[in-house]
């Protein structure tokens, strides 16, 4: 799932927030300063005044575009801009008591002197924040990872133009270049990782968030090449040509410092992963008060009746192959993992997921922690964590990921879920493999904040009745 990139305006909502709050300080400042060590807003005018100010704020930003290029500009374009943006506050600031007759209201020595507070506070305030969101770019631990694919003689340029652009959130982690085979070398530091014929078995093995394609019109293999990538729910970039006349999400955007073609299994707006994301945090808090619950009952009954750990920890691959740690309460007895190979011909899935009936190696207050799904509620851990959400597909383990196909990575497009639509689609009861991964990218292609909802619902009235479980 592809996150677009955002309007530069709520691209820079917190630099926009930390304006606010420092013109807000500069007024309240600038009239204590003027009447005393007295709460300005106690004077209703004063008080309509500053949400004033702070409207005619947010319209400066709109209109004059105040945070273009704001992380990477210098100290000197900074203070230019602060000082152009206040001033332009300032002027909207007194047309509006000349429109409104309110000249005489207010004191202009106040408004002045919240231009001058404003304009230092401002300065320092943007200054310190652009060096703590610097430092983040760098670490990097977020950034999307982007493979580049293109002709070996433009990629030294194309390689150059991504790496001026030092605080885009992305990396280049490798190179694939078409006409030869230059695996293992290096481009200005980038490694080549594969070459035309193995580039879908590195994508299918390695963290791949996304493409940029530059390849010639004519090529049939570029074609190619994208609908793969697309089936395995890897977002591609190309430089605006002909290719995915039959692909729906398109969209042209900049990327990179060039204009490109960006396809895509399904492109959610940022508003909708915003929502997203806070609907995970309330329901992970929840779950978790839910989980000390079920820790302080089912810990003991656990411990006695198999000794060891409560929790259950696990390597699991998450999205787009990136790994996490996933925490269950133990319903099993300690050495299952061990026990899963002499157990795999009673497999009844069909395909790379292992379930059976009547598994041996589950304890017994195990089963009916299962089928209540009452061991999953530690996943609300990873939820908080961001490794997971309430709702996506289920994460893999490393083993079944190592032997997934180009398509089935279509799986891991989207962030891994607590629940999914193939588990209130049938849960347990699906027994062929390629239908959870059906199940999965239906999910992925036509999700919304709308079937979150759904799924959810249908999920409570599964657990309810107990439905599918091994």
């Amino acid at each position: 799932m592809y996150r677009r990139g955002k309007n530069r305006w709520l691209k820079h909502f917190d630099f926009m927030m930390l304006d606010i709050l420092c013109l807000e300080f500069a007024f309240m400042a600038a009239c204590m300063a003027r009447n005393g060590l007295e709460w300005p807003f106690k004077n209703d005018s004063y008080a309509k005044l500053g949400i004033v100010i702070l409207l005619l704020h947010v319209c400066v930003v709109f209109f004059l575009d105040s945070y273009k290029n704001v992380v990477k500009r210098g100290y000197l374009n900074e203070i230019q801009s602060v000082v152009k943006h206040n001033t332009t506050v300032l002027c909207a600031t007194f047309v509006y008591l000349f429109v409104t007759k309110e000249t005489a209201t207010y004191s202009r020595i106040i408004i002045s002197l919240m231009w001058g507070i404003g304009c230092c506070v401002m300065i320092a305030a943007r200054l310190a924040w652009k060096r703590v969101v610097r430092m983040q770019i760098r670490k990097g631990k977020k950034k999307r990872t982007v493979l580049v694919v293109s002709e070996s003689c433009s990629i030294d340029q194309i390689i150059e133009t991504f790496q001026k652009q030092h605080y885009e959130n992305f990396i280049i982690s490798g190179i694939v270049v078409s006409d030869q085979d230059m695996t293992e070398q290096r481009i200005k530091s980038v490694p080549v990782v594969a070459a035309k014929n193995t580039v879908l078995k590195y994508v299918k093995e390695n963290v791949i968030d996304e493409v940029f394609l530059a390849l010639p019109e004519d090529e049939p293999y570029a074609e190619l090449l994208i609908n793969h990538f697309i089936n395995m729910g890897v977002t591609v970039h190309i430089q605006l040509a002909a290719y995915g006349k039959n692909i729906e999400n398109k969209v042209i955007e900049h990327f990179g410092g060039y204009t490109v073609l960006s396809m895509g299994t399904k492109f959610a707006s940022d508003w909708q992963l915003m929502m997203k994301r806070a609907m995970d945090i309330a329901g992970a808090l929840a779950g978790l008060v839910l989980t000390g619950v079920i820790f302080v009952i089912f810990a003991p009954v656990i411990y006695r009746e198999s000794p060891g750990p409560v929790f259950f920890a696990q390597e699991r691959v998450g999205r787009n192959g990136r790994t996490f740690r996933l925490y269950k309460f133990r319903s099993m007895y300690p050495d299952a993992e061990a026990r899963k190979q002499e157990l795999l011909e009673q497999n009844k899935v069909n395909g790379l997921m292992f379930k059976m009936d009547d598994d041996p190696r589950i304890i017994p207050v195990g089963r009916f922690m299962r089928k209540r799904s009452l061991d999953e509620f530690p996943q609300f851990w990873n939820v908080l964590k961001g490794d997971m959400s309430l709702v996506g597909t289920r994460p893999p383990t490393v083993d079944e990921y190592e032997q997934y196909e180009l398509h089935h990575k279509m799986r891991l497009a989207a962030k891994p879920g607590i629940t999914g639509m193939w588990q209130v689609s049938g849960r347990s009861n699906i027994v062929d493999f390629e239908e959870v991964v059906a199940l999965d990218a239906k999910y992925i292609s036509e999700w919304d904040l709308g079937l979150d909802l759904k799924i959810l619902w249908k999920t409570l009235k599964v657990l309810a009745k107990g439905e599918g479980a091994v």
